[in-house]
């Protein structure tokens, strides 16, 4: 698979390596990384204990970004039917070294363009951390559903139509 380098991160005033494959097409540091990065972020930084190697990633297509050798920025694209009726967008992540860059949003507008791609005219649902709300308002999400806990964290249910 060869990077893409067509999201040029600006705010984050770096050259973002995006890489985006199904599962089956990722290679075995691609994966390695994606845990990596997931793990650390959502199990140990936000000590939360709960199953991230949830048995969907197979099924999605996967975006990673690369700054140098360093896995920066990932999310997955769950089509419809999988976890939700809407297709989504999930596992949003940056690394802490790359936060308050600007990256996150530069990762969201990424994920935005390659699910207008893969799922052409289709609404998406996501399942947020409710404090990222206003994060996600920029790129067209609103609340559908009330605060509820998952894994000990507060989330909320967004979609954009």
């Amino acid at each position: 698979m060869a990077p893409s380098r067509e999201g040029r991160g600006s705010e984050a005033n770096r050259v973002i390596d995006w890489q985006f494959a199904p599962f089956d097409r990722l290679t075995p540091r691609q994966v390695h990384d994606m845990y990596r990065l997931r793990v650390g972020v959502f199990v140990v930084e936000q000590n939360c204990v709960f199953q991230d190697v949830d048995g969907l990633d197979p099924k999605c297509s996967h975006l990673l970004g690369y700054d140098g050798g360093e896995l920066v920025a990932y999310c997955r694209f769950v089509p419809a039917g999988v976890k939700y009726k809407e297709p989504s967008i999930g596992r949003v992540i940056t690394a802490p070294s790359v936060r308050r860059t600007g990256l996150g949003k530069v990762l969201m507008a990424e994920a935005m363009r390659r699910a207008a791609q893969l799922f052409p005219g289709q609404h998406l649902r996501i399942g947020a951390q409710a404090h990222l709300e206003r994060f996600y308002n920029e790129f067209g999400f609103t609340k559908t559903s009330e605060p509820y806990d998952e894994d000990g964290i507060l989330h909320i249910d967004m979609e954009n139509r």
